[in-house]
């Protein structure tokens, strides 16, 4: 099975899409993934050039973009263009790529506590596929549509997955995205099996908390809530999908507060058996106690931090990808 990595996992290095090619073949993985932010250009030139290096190296390259549902708070109004225009560029940049998967998104988690209902969210996200589904198909390319932000559990994506269509539409697998919504990454992925073409995969701990759990995101291998075991199902996927890496350290741990009303207003039609193999892994968990720097979004952490956090992106990234290929036999 082909090994990938994400490149919003190096995004603070300050490289261009170019070096960040370069980094990914010197990892040894077989797929670049970029979102259009790290490809900073949609230039024909531009692509061109990258397309090039890419096959000279043995490179694959996936294209990921942002949400595609106007009524999600995560869709910005200020980038211009409709959520359907954004995503028919997106598709062009994909293909002169030779992207066989467009990753894209519904929202975060804001979406579950909008005024306008989550049902609502997904029926736009299904539009906007809808209508660019001749595109998309033409182009040979899938939507990837990513379980992202805490915006979907996974019974929900594989909805909108078959109701827009898996002729063309398929999910992107994001497993540290998945204890973010206190569900199993297995459930995740057993519910999305037939229709997974790329992923962001990484490692999670989770474990008890007064309110009910914390999480934290960690290296692969690092982690608590069944990384291996997840592998194991996921290379028998083949060819039809990545094993595509995003690894994000190095933030503090975040709270389920499930044990509290509130929480729950936001997870209506939420499912009891699913939810008690999360509990499962919680009570079996424990912190993390390895060694990790951590800085908040908003903290004004002196510069000395950030260097540590910079340097930090590449040590856990280029460690994953090890355990990957040593431990549980991914990559060519």
């Amino acid at each position: 099975m082909k090994l990938g990595l994400d490149l919003y996992s190096v995004r603070s290095q300050g490289w261009d899409a170019m070096r960040m090619l370069d980094y990914c073949h010197d990892l040894g993985v077989n797929v670049a993934h970029y979102g259009l932010g790290e490809l900073g250009t949609t230039n024909v030139e531009d692509l061109d050039r990258l397309k090039a290096r890419a096959d000279a190296l043995g490179l694959e390259i996936e294209v990921g973009m942002g949400s595609i549902c106007e009524t999600s708070p995560s869709f910005n109004p200020d980038r211009g263009g409709t959520a359907v225009e954004r995503t028919r560029q997106a598709l062009e940049v994909a293909h002169r790529l030779g992207s066989r998967v467009l990753k894209c998104l519904l929202g975060g988690a804001a979406d579950r506590r909008t005024e306008t209902p989550l049902e609502v969210h997904i029926a736009n996200c299904v539009a906007t596929c809808r209508t660019v589904r001749e595109q998309a198909m033409d182009l040979g390319i899938k939507l990837a549509v990513e379980n992202h932000a805490g915006d979907l559990q996974g019974w929900e994506l594989r909805g909108l997955i078959e109701e827009a269509g898996p002729e063309y539409v398929g999910a992107c697998l994001d497993t540290g995205n998945s204890v973010w919504v206190a569900e199993d990454p297995m459930v995740t992925f057993e519910h999305l099996a037939p229709y997974i073409v790329t992923s962001h995969l990484r490692d999670s701990v989770v474990w008890a908390h007064p309110r009910g759990a914390a999480y934290q995101w960690v290296a692969m291998g690092d982690g608590n809530v069944g990384m291996p075991a997840v592998a194991e199902r996921y290379k028998a996927l083949g060819d039809q999908a990545t094993f595509t890496l995003e690894i994000l350290t190095g933030t503090p741990p975040r709270l389920l507060n499930y044990l509290e009303p509130e929480y729950w207003t936001a997870f209506p039609q939420a499912r009891a058996a699913e939810f008690a193999r999360f509990e499962r892994l919680v009570r079996q968990g424990q912190p993390f106690v390895g060694t990790m720097v951590m800085v908040a979004a908003d903290a004004d952490a002196p510069a000395e931090y950030e260097a540590a956090r910079i340097a930090q992106q590449r040590y856990d990234v280029e460690r994953s990808v090890r355990y990957c290929r040593e431990v549980l036999g991914i990559g060519e």
